[in-house]
């Protein structure tokens, strides 16, 4: 049997011994290489389209250009850059920050704190073509998203709740129980556990809803929640 190629991985970041720790976390595991790394955000983004790494492991705050800027500049090379995925890094102080990434087409964002196993598989998840969210900013996101959207949600707001009702319609009721849940970070796994459900059962009704929704992971669930004024 041929074995996979391994998952390519360029390394954005400022600091050098952030960079090599990174590179070492990921380079424990055989299925991933290390193809890159830059220290600045359009450093990053000519390293990206020269090498063409399968994920992108982009801080947020750089000097010359940060990594809102970069993912965004990035992602709109549509043609070389269509099969990349950017997994934003961030701390406790950045949730602002986190959102923006978010926005700016990054396929979920991981605290810098992590535990290494946690970076390797969120490698795994988003190569997959699935989104990340770290569970432990999920409040503070939640918190962020709905001062950012108040404004908007009250100017037009009954277009918005009549849009929101009429999604949540399409779902059936273990769907709308699977949603709840989604929007606060859970995994599959959380969710199995809460709801007594098979792992795999989670991940036909996520698929589901995020197929109902036409929305292509489980961060824009968050995003769209939150900007229509979902509520658990």
């Amino acid at each position: 049997m041929t074995e996979a190629a391994p998952i390519r991985v360029l390394i954005v970041d400022d600091q050098s011994l952030v960079r090599e720790g990174l590179a070492l976390i990921a380079g424990s595991d055989r299925s991933l290489e290390v193809v890159g790394q830059a220290e600045d955000g359009r450093a990053g983004v000519a390293a990206a389209l020269q090498l063409r790494p399968d994920i992108v492991l982009m801080d947020v705050r750089m000097p010359v250009m940060d990594g809102i800027e970069a993912t965004a500049k990035l992602l709109e090379h549509e043609a070389e850059a269509e099969e990349i995925r950017v997994i934003a890094l961030t701390t406790y102080d950045s949730e602002d920050f986190a959102v923006r990434m978010l926005a700016a087409g990054a396929s979920g964002f991981l605290l810098k704190d992590a535990p290494g196993e946690d970076l390797v598989r969120a490698i795994h998840t988003v190569h997959a073509g699935n989104a990340i969210i770290d569970p432990s900013m999920t409040k503070t996101l939640v918190n962020r998203l709905t001062q950012n959207n108040a404004t908007d949600v009250a100017e037009d707001t009954h277009s918005r709740v009549e849009e929101r009702d009429r999604m949540i319609s399409m779902l059936t009721a273990r769907e709308r129980d699977v949603l709840e849940y989604l929007v606060q970070g859970d995994s599959n796994s959380q969710i199995a556990a809460k709801l007594f459900l098979a792992e795999v059962t989670v991940k036909s009704h996520v698929g589901r809803i995020l197929d109902k929704f036409n929305l292509p992971d489980r961060v824009h669930v968050v995003i769209w929640a939150y900007e229509s004024g979902f509520q658990r």
